[in-house]
């Protein structure tokens, strides 16, 4: 017997960033699109893509959605963001939820104590820095 593998369809967020002097959003309306076509549902909070020139009416275009940002980390399944969350996004992480970010956690150690993340409540895409010989390196991006 043959059984077919169909992918999950996931409700997909792109969260405003916050940080001081941060104004690149994670996904373009191009990356929003091409998320729809296959089938996601995408949220844009408002304004997310305000800082990198990209209107909410471009993302509508593309097929997203856009929401508060109560409604962005409230309902999404898989949440993407540039940077770590700061302290005022802290309550927002909840069980459930999967963070794709850059998370930069040498450099704020206060979240490395968030409990959320002590728990694994979360599941964190952490491709920024790598334990090597007791120091820290940041890992190449290209």
């Amino acid at each position: 017997m043959v059984v077919a593998i169909v992918p999950r369809a996931m409700r997909i967020g792109v969260a405003k960033e916050i940080k001081s002097q941060e104004y690149r959003v994670a996904l373009t309306p191009a990356g929003a699109r091409e998320l729809v076509q296959r089938g996601h549902d995408v949220l844009i909070e408002a304004d997310a893509g305000a800082g990198s020139a990209f209107a909410d009416e471009a993302y509508e275009r593309a097929g997203a959605t856009i929401v508060s940002v109560d409604d962005v980390w409230g309902r999404a399944d898989l949440l993407l963001k540039v940077k770590e969350p700061v302290a005022s996004e802290y309550p927002r992480l909840r069980e459930g939820l999967t963070l794709f970010t850059y998370l930069h956690i040498a450099a704020d150690e206060p979240l490395t104590r968030v409990p959320v993340f002590a728990l694994a409540r979360i599941a964190g895409a952490l491709f920024v820095l790598a334990l090597l010989l007791d120091a820290i390196f940041p890992l190449p991006l290209g």
